[in-house]
């Protein structure tokens, strides 16, 4: 049985794979901060299929239980970075961002996934495995008031980039998954309609492809891989915020 660490789980993408791969047979270890939307995503998959480890990815002691809960699993096939840090909301100019808050974002976006990646490298080279760094177009766009999100996703684009470079053994993606209607995208356009936006489950069958393609390492952006139907991808993700 294939496992599988998705952070930031709780809620959006992260649940959303989540559900898929765990329909799909594997054994997936998932983590967010919110130990009851964790709670729910196991009652709904079951036990046997997703391990709750409940947490901040920016805590060294966490990452640790989470590896502690991988190895119980005996080996590692994926590891998706999905957790992130928006920074306040509204989104504030360069010029007046908290440069504490903007540590925050960075602690999140760009240094928990390299440390995660750090404490699971033997697993994922032992299973010739896949990371997964979910990034965003504010990394190549430069788009008012996003340069605290954009700039530390660029970091992460980098930091994905070089390691498709270092790990040859490994297959190391940064995947762009596009706008989605999630309660992140909701915080950077505070009393706007996001209705418009797709759900995180239309974006799922985008990054299966991915996994099962296993093409070169690189920087893959949802809308451009072929996709078909995929019955795992099934219920909408509880939660969501449309006005």
């Amino acid at each position: 049985m294939p496992v599988a660490l998705i952070t930031g789980a709780s809620l959006g993408l992260g649940r959303a794979v989540t559900t898929a791969l765990a329909r799909r047979g594997w054994s997936v270890v998932v983590d967010a901060r919110r130990a009851n939307l964790l709670d729910d995503l196991v009652a709904g998959l079951g036990a046997g299929s997703v391990t709750a480890v409940p947490g901040d990815v920016a805590d060294p002691a966490h990452r640790t239980a989470l590896l502690a809960a991988v190895q119980r699993r005996g080996r590692l096939d994926l590891l998706v970075n999905n957790a992130s840090a928006l920074g306040p909301s509204p989104l504030p100019h360069l010029r007046h961002y908290p440069l504490d808050e903007l540590a925050a974002v960075y602690e999140i976006d760009v240094l928990a996934p390299i440390a995660l990646i750090q404490l699971h490298h033997h697993l994922l080279v032992a299973s010739s495995g896949t990371v997964v760094n979910i990034t965003s177009d504010a990394a190549v766009q430069a788009y008012e008031t996003w340069g605290g999100y954009g700039s530390a996703k660029a970091a992460l684009d980098q930091a994905t980039a070089v390691l498709g470079v270092e790990e040859p053994a490994l297959s190391v993606y940064a995947f762009d998954p596009g706008d989605m209607r999630t309660q992140m995208h909701q915080r950077a356009f505070p009393g706007e309609d996001i209705c418009d936006r797709p759900d995180p489950e239309s974006v799922v069958p985008a990054l299966l492809a991915l996994l099962d393609g296993r093409p070169a390492s690189g920087r893959y952006r949802a809308r451009d891989l072929r996709v078909s139907a995929d019955p795992a991808v099934i219920d909408p993700v509880a939660g969501q915020v449309c006005l």
